[in-house]
């Protein structure tokens, strides 16, 4: 971790609003909050890394030490699950409201056209990337892209030498977790990023692949439903096992708070 930079120091006088889940940190802020948050690293410098936990990632997070262990050491953390949101109000430590991952990924975009800045789009297919960086650039004409490559490579060096010439401000990774956590960990220091974000599958809903939720599904906290039923072979461990999981281990710890 040497040379990182802390959330603690973004902002000279202002910390973090952490509350903590299952042993995790998780940062109290609503959509708004967590896009002032990140402009004032982006402008501070670099680098930063974020990571979205949702139930999946918690129930992972459990049974893999690393993984939970970079969670901690992430500068940003978001409630990107309504069950996140949920299990602590259950659990006394109540978030202000639901950060998904896709729309704060929009979020920052938008706000790296407004504010100047650079992105760079690394992951999925090529076309699918290629789509994504079309797509931002008709919704701001004045978008600066660094730079897109897919999500198939093998030699790590190379891609972090691409990503480093290219100088972006925000690199957004789209490719499966865990790996996208551990890439950002082990890379995040020598790409030279003011800001890194694992976007997951937004690429693929970006680019018009697969759908999202209709707002009054995803406002419930069903959005992970409607993805199960589009995508049931890959999704339904996650969702269905997964989910039970997690509502063991949410009674669990409520059990142990009495």
């Amino acid at each position: 971790m040497s040379g990182r930079c802390s959330v603690l120091e973004y902002a000279p006088g202002q910390s973090r609003t952490l509350v903590e889940l299952f042993g995790l940190p998780v940062d109290a802020l609503t959509m708004d909050q967590t896009v002032a948050a990140v402009r004032e690293m982006v402008a501070h410098g670099g680098g930063y890394q974020h990571v979205s936990l949702n139930a999946a990632k918690v129930i992972a997070a459990k049974e893999d030490p690393r993984l939970a262990a970079i969670i901690r050491q992430c500068d940003l953390v978001s409630a990107d699950g309504m069950s996140v949101v949920w299990a602590g109000r259950i659990l006394g430590s109540r978030l202000p409201e639901r950060v998904a991952g896709i729309d704060l990924f929009e979020r920052l975009v938008e706000a790296a056209a407004r504010d100047g800045r650079s992105v760079y789009f690394l992951g999925a297919r090529r076309e699918i990337v290629e789509k994504v960086a079309s797509v931002f650039k008709l919704r701001h004409p004045g978008l600066r892209i660094a730079g897109i490559r897919d999500g198939y490579w093998d030699d790590d060096d190379q891609v972090v030498a691409d990503i480093r010439g290219a100088r972006p401000d925000f690199l957004f990774l789209a490719i499966p977790s865990p790996r996208k956590e551990f890439w950002l960990f082990d890379h995040l220091d020598d790409i030279g990023v003011r800001f890194a974000m694992g976007v997951g599958g937004s690429f693929d809903v970006i680019a018009g692949v697969t759908g999202r939720a209709p707002r009054i599904v995803r406002r419930t906290g069903l959005e992970w439903s409607w993805r199960l039923i589009q995508e049931p072979r890959r999704m339904w461990r996650r969702y269905l096992v997964g989910n039970l999981s997690f509502v063991r281990l949410t009674a669990r710890e409520w059990w142990r708070a009495r």
